[in-house]
């Protein structure tokens, strides 16, 4: 089906490496690998080396696991090469699924692969042959070596070997063996003894961040999840935890973590920092705390965990990036519970107020305050009011205009588009008579490398304007609106006249609420057509992320999710309204709320798409 190649042309080729452990020994025979690969180019006359691809410290028996792979990948795809050299078949993949994929698409692509070692052309007639038969040997070494590694875990287990690089607050290190840090010893005790006598998480991280104890890194910077992996660690009384987690398959090699049940514990070698009788207490009074029930389906959950959510905490965004929680604010008269919303990073960190008292640097502290579920009612049943009825031509006149830039934007941005791609297929086609020129002997190598390699630095300049330009395009609030979409959108019948909106058309128009401050919001409605429900519950709001980082200092901590739906990249503002005091007076009572007037203070709504 496909023909080898001319070997006495001119081939355009692209080099992949890899190992996979990230040891001095085996980084060492890395630069060694890379050398050789050079020296076995040079050897070739009509190669030319186009591109280089090396992947450290990563396994081979997932493609998807190796970035450098994925993008030689891509690279072929584009036809910026048709020859790939690697050392031998166990360096290009060990799982033959995956070998045999790879290499046949690449031929559709007219992309040959060369094995080294192996000497094996994958356009040759029996190159598919003999690598499926190096692939399947590659596969079986995978799964001895993976017999092999747990084989030696079992041993290491028997033996009380230490895993890790030995960063644990309390220890240090030394010659693979734990020696007690007096002065963290000394925080990790303050933990349990508080802990013993009945102070929660949150409590003892105030409690060390006052006192000024640093964690393993060295800084004053406490979190409840600290606070608990310290808790739950056996280490500190002397043990030594394995079988945490497993891989599901010598394969996939995905990591998956096993219950605290499951652990196997092995007393170490080493010094323990608390006692057992101390560790053994607190760990009875952790699992006291968060007794495991479990419901007619048969999951389980811990105790105070099962507070059924509701869909504003799918909605609900902080300016900090944090999703919100639901809790009861409390009971009224009646019985029937009233809610609230609080950021989930304000409640787990320590309250502005004390670290200010004690002369603690607050400045990353999240100050959001806890909203009333009326007051977020309030506002959704004003935003369908208004957008869905009094001001529908306002919002659909906005939408044009909107409509009207990105499409101006749009087609100054095609045009640009078009004018480099043209000067990308002129240099292409210059390269490639080049190559023509060099092989029939009308040119010499000296100068087709010359005249190539600057043909091939203008491409990749070319490339990068394309790319940065393309950047920008996805970057743009609306490439165009479905105004017929919108239309339908805005004319479909909503049920605005009780107190309270469904969730089912929450969940249909509404994308994200962003709580800007303490009184304003920014509400962003979705007129896209069958949007997936796993695009309805959004990632925390670029802008919103940005609203915080502008306000906050720099080095906020990366645990917030930062991946968006292109539909909320950037909302543009439809309109702008205020829920007033006497707005907010009259729906409490309607739905049979005491108002308390001295404390409100006025909204401001900014409704966006």
């Amino acid at each position: 089906m496909f023909e080898r190649l001319d070997t006495g042309r001119i081939r355009q080729v692209a080099i992949y490496g890899r190992v996979s452990t990230e040891h001095e020994a085996q980084l060492s025979a890395f630069a060694n690998q890379q050398k050789w690969y050079e020296e076995i180019a040079a050897q070739h006359k009509d190669w030319l080396i186009v591109g280089r691809y090396y992947d450290e410290g990563i396994t081979g028996t997932s493609v998807e696991k190796r970035p450098s792979f994925m993008r030689m990948l891509e690279d072929a795809r584009q036809g910026k090469f048709d020859l790939v050299i690697t050392r031998e078949v166990c360096r290009f993949a060990r799982n033959t699924v995956d070998t045999l994929t790879i290499t046949r698409e690449l031929k559709r692509a007219g992309v040959e692969v060369y094995f080294i070692r192996d000497n094996i052309w994958t356009m040759d007639s029996d190159g598919e042959l003999r690598l499926s038969l190096m692939a399947t040997l590659a596969q079986e070494e995978s799964w001895k070596i993976s017999e092999r590694v747990l084989a030696g875990q079992r041993i290491s287990r028997k033996n009380g070997t230490l895993y890790g690089n030995g960063n644990i607050l309390g220890y240090d290190l030394v010659d693979g063996n734990y020696v007690i840090n007096a002065q963290q010893a000394y925080t990790v005790r303050k933990i349990f003894e508080l802990y013993i006598n009945n102070m929660g998480y949150k409590q003892i991280y105030a409690e060390l961040t006052r006192m000024g104890c640093e964690n393993a890194h060295g800084e004053v910077k406490w979190s409840v999840e600290r606070i608990g992996r310290i808790l739950r660690n056996a280490t500190y009384k002397g043990y030594i935890g394995y079988n945490k987690s497993c891989s599901d398959g010598f394969l996939t090699q995905k990591r998956v973590n096993h219950r605290e049940e499951d652990f196997v514990y092995v007393k170490g070698k080493f010094e323990p920092i608390v006692s057992e009788e101390l560790w053994d207490r607190c760990e009875a009074l952790r699992r006291k705390k968060s007794t495991p029930l479990t419901g007619p389906d048969g999951k389980t959950w811990k105790f105070m965990r099962k507070e059924p959510q509701s869909v504003w905490t799918e909605k609900l965004r902080c300016s900090c990036g944090s999703a919100f929680r639901r809790f009861v604010w409390r009971t009224n008269a009646d019985g029937r519970k009233a809610y609230g919303f609080e950021c989930y990073r304000q409640k787990r960190q320590v309250i502005r107020r004390y670290l200010e008292a004690h002369g603690l640097d607050a400045s990353t502290v999240c100050h959001s305050k806890s909203i009333p579920a009326w007051q977020i009612d309030l506002m959704a049943r004003t935003v369908f009011r208004r957008v869905w009825g009094q001001q529908k031509e306002a919002v659909l006149m906005a939408c044009r205009m909107i409509e009207q830039c990105a499409a101006q934007s749009g087609d100054n941005t095609a045009a640009l588009l078009k004018a480099l791609e043209k000067q990308q297929a002129q240099l292409m086609k210059k390269q490639e008579g080049l190559r023509e020129m060099c092989a029939l002997g009308m040119i010499s190598r000296e100068v087709f490398l010359q005249d190539n390699g600057k043909a091939a630095q203008e491409l990749a300049e070319l490339q990068k304007k394309v790319e940065d330009l393309q950047a920008q395009s996805a970057e743009m609030p609306v490439s165009a609106l479905d105004m017929k979409q919108i239309r339908q959108t805005l004319d479909q019948w909503v049920d605005f006249s009780g107190t309270a909106i469904a969730e089912e058309v929450i969940r249909q128009f509404i994308l994200q609420v962003v709580v800007v401050d303490d009184d304003t919001f920014n509400w962003t409605l979705n007129f896209a057509r069958d949007m997936p429900d796993d695009q309805q519950r959004m990632s925390p709001s670029a802008i919103a992320l940005q609203l915080y980082r502008d306000q906050q200092s720099a080095g906020q901590d990366g645990e917030i999710d930062t991946q968006l739906s292109r539909h909320i990249t950037n909302p543009q503002p439809l309109l702008t309204f205020t829920i007033t005091r006497e707005e907010a007076r009259d729906y409490c009572q309607e739905i049979g709320l005491k108002f308390f007037g001295k404390k409100w203070r006025d909204k401001t709504i900014i409704v966006s798409i």
